[in-house]
């Protein structure tokens, strides 16, 4: 526990006066250097409560399996990141993708009320400080800003129903996973917002896919790499469909993200 603590404290701005001290710490120093590298994730992060909607169900063909050995698939699951954070005293772990340069997207309520704000190329090695650009509750999207995030942005498509897809992600706080899927149509929906609020009236992509805790803010890609949502929830009676915001809504926030260079408000915890 004092461990975690210890390595929060050096990522968390409230607790930046503790810096210099905890570096300082032999104790924590020989703990840091005997502790597996995911065990301080696993330790203080809680899943991403992934949100439940009463959505429409896909009426499209199982997915393709060989989707995710498909080339520019893989390609594009180079371009997904871990964003994990602390919120009202919890860590909270999700998905994002590049979607500019120095930009990433993800969902609202992955980022909402956090104090601090990490994002992890491909799930591995060095986190990266992450400030959010953009955030609408209303659609549970989040633009963050990474400087020095050096992965070139994925291509964006509008969805097709009935095409082949893959989800990619961090289910689970675990390793990089694609998930086949297959892409059903895009409808006005009434469901909750990033912080289960509402009804709000909104626009989703439906897909049938097995999604988890930790795949929010995640891409679905197409066959050519290209992003046609992020996705943000399962449908609340089934284990095998997934619920994303469509490219197109994401895009015209990507536009307003990129003039933006100060952080904004990411509202109270959703979680």
């Amino acid at each position: 526990l004092v461990w975690a603590v210890g390595v929060l404290a050096l990522q968390s701005p409230p607790l930046a006066g503790l810096h210099p001290a905890v570096e300082e710490s032999r104790i924590l120093r020989s703990l840091d250097e005997r502790m597996p590298a995911g065990m301080l994730t696993q330790a203080v992060v809680e899943l991403d409560p992934l949100p439940e909607i009463r959505g429409p169900e896909p009426d499209v063909a199982p997915p393709e399996k060989g989707i995710v050995s498909d080339p520019d698939v893989r390609s594009a699951a180079r371009r997904a990141v871990r964003v994990t954070g602390v919120a009202c005293g919890y860590g909270v772990e999700g998905s994002g993708w590049v979607a500019a340069k120095n930009l990433v997207v993800t969902n609202a309520h992955v980022v909402a009320g956090e104090a601090a704000t990490r994002v992890q190329p491909r799930g591995v090695g060095r986190s990266l400080r992450a400030e959010t650009v953009l955030f609408d509750e209303r659609n549970d999207v989040a633009v963050l800003r990474v400087r020095k995030l050096d992965l070139p942005p994925l291509p964006l498509a509008s969805p097709r129903p009935g095409e082949s897809a893959a989800v990619i992600g961090f289910p689970q706080n675990g390793s990089l996973d694609l998930q086949p899927a297959r892409t059903g149509e895009t409808k006005r929906v009434y469901s909750g917002d990033a912080y289960n609020e509402g009804p709000v009236e909104r626009v989703v992509t439906g897909f049938r896919v097995f999604v988890r805790p930790g795949n929010s803010g995640g891409p679905a890609v197409n066959a050519d790499g290209e992003v046609v949502s992020t996705i943000f929830a399962s449908r609340a009676d089934s284990s095998n469909v997934g619920y994303g915001i469509p490219s197109q809504l994401v895009q015209r926030h990507l536009s307003v993200a990129a003039e933006r260079t100060e952080p904004v408000s990411t509202g109270g915890c959703a979680n």
